[in-house]
């Protein structure tokens, strides 16, 4: 037997027995040749990286942590850790002479094993009841950690954040996200009025080297600022997007490349006078865009498109209210010219009733790419609010939104291809309380807006987790609203599919490959 046969075998049994780990989903099988898939099993570890809040001496962050009850065996724990920030000059002028967060005292990084070690924040108990923390600082930091055994599968973490007064004020929240190597941030500006940060986080041992590209109606800005930025071990570097360019543009998709390691990447948004919000990555281009979850009392939503392949999209836009798919007036199609950004302000867009947007090309066949985000405005001159929707993926089998109050939440389900029944649960509170659910059946091409199901006997903080029973293709998203002196302030977090359970491919025997 040759040294290939021998590690070939070695590796279809390594394959074989990581059978938790989320990277070994397969699809399901396309042809006779191809392993059956043999059952769906709770991942066995998953990564959350919370970015940087706010800096604003005004602001008071919470986070809530939470795992659905799943049937994953064994012993584990879910906890994340600070991470220091990191400044390379990118970053807010006004810190400069500051100095860098992580330069205070005898230098030295807790997470290598010198030093004091820092207390993990927001550790799990048990699976089903959400635990939760507040800071209250202006240097609150990033936080990044991990989930394992019982905890890992739709291990999800809130972080919201209320800034009472100045540039920013308002209600920011954001999912705490994965590390990967590539984002798209369409809806984001580096105009005089705005200060848009984005906040890349390194949750590993290994410094990341990230590139920043900007792009705009004209196409790619220059600019070499954002090129070649590193990312040290364990560590979070906020880069101010007006320092990667000469002029202010309004409207700016940033698409962030890492080169070596990977990142957490969010866009920070903060407004003079809209508020603001944190706009997260629109995921992988693809030919159609879903954006759920606009509010009923929108007063305007402007939408960015980005195309970024070698061809222009021409595009359908539907929007997908309680009553149906409709199009919006004045604007049938939209074109968006290769490697440049469109933005189109859709007034009036909601007529007083929840809806959704829906992006498809308007050739059938047509499979160039696209990313897309809206800018959500409530309330009206001078008291108004923002916050950011950016394209998800579906709830294929369940989907977690965390941060859930005794008021203000509510979630948008969009049944998109067919008739739809899912199940929304409600957990126990974090103080108090015990489960309850609700069944929907949503009719095909429609937005179905719910006040969101509450714990009997609810105390503290709750979580709500969509599942897909049965039917057709299901988006949703969940907003919390909160009224601020006049001012409605909310903030909208899509539900993308948790990726609890990874189909696992059967795997047997096959002594033939002893003979090839």
């Amino acid at each position: 037997m040759n040294r290939t046969t021998l590690t070939l075998i070695g590796v279809t049994t390594a394959l074989a027995a990581v059978t938790g780990v989320a990277a070994l989903t397969a699809p399901a099988p396309q042809s006779p040749d191809q392993a059956p898939v043999a059952e769906r099993l709770p991942v066995q570890r998953s990564t959350l990286v919370c970015p940087e809040p706010s800096s604003s001496d005004l602001a008071e962050t919470r986070y809530t942590a939470f795992t659905p009850p799943n049937k994953a065996e064994g012993e584990g724990e879910a906890a994340l850790l600070p991470v220091p920030e990191k400044d390379t000059g990118l970053t807010d002028p006004e810190k400069d002479d500051k100095g860098d967060k992580d330069d205070k005292g005898d230098d030295k990084d807790p997470q290598d094993g010198e030093g004091e070690q820092p207390d993990p924040v927001l550790p799990l108990k048990k699976p089903g009841t959400p635990v939760t923390d507040t800071d209250g600082s202006a240097d609150a930091p990033a936080l990044a950690g991990s989930a394992d055994g019982p905890f890992a599968p739709g291990w999800t973490v809130q972080q919201t954040t209320v800034v009472s007064a100045g540039t920013g004020r308002g209600l920011h929240g954001t999912a705490c996200s994965a590390p990967d190597t590539d984002f798209w941030f369409p809806g984001a500006s580096t105009a005089e009025d705005r200060q848009d940060f984005v906040h890349l986080t390194n949750p590993d041992d290994t410094a990341a080297v990230v590139d920043l590209e900007l792009h705009s109606k004209d196409g790619a800005l220059p600019g070499e600022n954002g090129r070649g930025l590193t990312v040290p071990p364990r560590s979070t570097l906020p880069v101010l997007l007006s320092t990667l360019t000469d002029e202010p543009v309004t409207n700016v998709t940033v698409h962030a490349v890492v080169r070596t390691g990977r990142v957490s990447a969010q866009v920070h948004a903060s407004d003079e006078k809209l508020g603001g919000d944190w706009l997260p990555p629109a995921g992988v281009p693809r030919p159609t865009a879903v954006l759920p979850g606009i509010p009923a009392d929108a007063t305007s939503v402007r939408l960015a498109v980005h195309a970024p392949g070698d061809s222009d999209a021409d595009l359908k836009v539907g929007v997908a209210t309680p009553n149906g798919t409709i199009t919006p007036a004045g604007l049938e199609t939209l074109h968006v010219k290769a490697g440049m950004t469109a933005a189109v302000d859709l007034d009036d867009l909601t007529q007083g009733a929840a809806a959704s947007l829906v992006l498809t090309p308007t050739e059938s066949g047509d499979e160039t790419p696209i990313v897309a985000a809206a800018r959500i405005t409530r309330g009206k001159k001078g008291e108004q609010e923002t916050a950011f929707l950016t394209g998800t993926q579906p709830v294929e089998q369940r989907a977690t939104a965390a941060d859930n109050q005794e008021k203000g939440s509510t979630l948008s389900l969009l049944a998109l291809d067919g008739k739809a029944k899912v199940r929304v649960t409600a957990s126990a509170g974090s103080e108090g309380g015990s489960p309850q659910s609700s069944t929907y059946t949503l009719k095909p091409g429609t937005t179905t807006a719910v006040e969101a199901p509450r714990p009997k006997g609810a105390e503290g903080t709750y979580a709500l987790t969509v599942e897909r029973l049965s039917g057709g293709t299901v988006y949703a998203a969940r907003t919390l609203a909160e009224e601020d002196g006049g001012v409605p302030t909310f903030t909208v977090q899509t539900l993308p599919d948790d990726r609890g359970r990874v189909a696992v491919p059967e795997a047997g025997q096959d002594l033939s490959v002893l003979q090839r």
